[in-house]
């Protein structure tokens, strides 16, 4: 099992990625699915504009890519685009730490990879529930 970070042209301010990186095993384990390979894309909006046009048809700016690779449903091989401006203006807007943001969007990204949903009101706020819970065993309570 792989898990890969990479910076396209920009910072991923990211700390400990092993810490991380055994986390994101866990995160998979726990919500029972398993996990071949995954690799995060750090990358800017301009160039996740362009992602999201050209694979998904979507003329917006956005946080996210998700893209479930493989083949077999139960075991993830996936790649996660995430736009550090977006992570940046965020941190900002809701008043958190850049790593907590950055943090958010990871397990965001591997939760869709673990089949959770976020485009009605109600899987929106299992989502949410979910980053928050991570969020908290992650960072301890800090």
């Amino acid at each position: 099992m792989a898990i890969q970070f990479t910076s396209h042209e920009v910072k991923d301010y990211l700390k400990d990625k092993r810490k991380l990186k055994s986390f994101l095993v866990d995160l998979f384990a726990a919500e029972g699915q398993g996990l071949k390979s995954l690799h995060f894309v750090f990358c800017s909006d301009a160039y996740l504009l362009e992602i999201n046009k050209q694979f998904l048809q979507h003329d917006t700016y956005t946080d996210i890519v998700t893209f479930e690779m493989g083949e077999d449903p139960a075991v993830t091989e996936g790649e996660i685009y995430i736009s550090i401006e977006r992570v940046l203006e965020n941190a900002e807007k809701f008043k958190v730490s850049i790593a907590q943001e950055q943090h958010r969007v990871i397990f965001h990204g591997a939760l869709h990879l673990c089949g959770f949903k976020d485009k009605s009101k109600k899987d929106a706020a299992l989502m949410r529930s979910k980053e928050d819970e991570y969020l908290e065993k992650y960072f301890g309570g800090k």
